[in-house]
């Protein structure tokens, strides 16, 4: 397995823990009061499990089993997917501490930038990739 595969999902799997874990502790906070200020992490547990676990994954999968090119046997530019794979990271971590930094309002849109440009570098990497069978 390819090692950007290995850290893909392993990160993916540290935002799922993460993801069910804000999500568990606002709802216990919606029955025993704990403090209001756990509504600040809703956007960090929907980041999380939406483009952490979810697309994280996905991507990690996708990379490992897509097709490889035959000569020589290779994933097609790399440095793009690692690239995506970083955005999506740091996109992913900026979402979670924008509501912390409420005096820079700028964070949230380069988060949702990074995120954008991610999904971009992994299409430029994986569409050589994809092809009819028998080709």
């Amino acid at each position: 397995m390819p090692a950007l595969t290995i850290w893909s999902v392993r990160f993916a799997l540290v935002y799922l823990g993460l993801g069910f874990t804000f999500g568990a502790l606002m709802l216990w906070n919606k029955g025993l009061p704990i403090s209001g200020a756990l509504w600040s992490l809703l956007p960090a547990h929907i980041d999380f499990l939406l483009f952490g676990w979810t697309v994280q994954l996905i991507l990690g999968v996708s990379f490992w089993i897509l097709p490889r090119f035959k000569h020589p046997p290779k994933r097609g530019n790399e440095k793009l997917a690692w690239g995506a794979v970083i955005l999506l990271n740091a996109g992913v971590l900026l979402v979670a501490i924008s509501p912390f930094l409420a005096q820079l309002p700028w964070i949230l849109t380069a988060s949702r930038a990074a995120q954008l440009i991610s999904a971009l570098l992994y299409m430029l990497h994986a569409w050589p990739r994809i092809k009819p069978t028998g080709t």
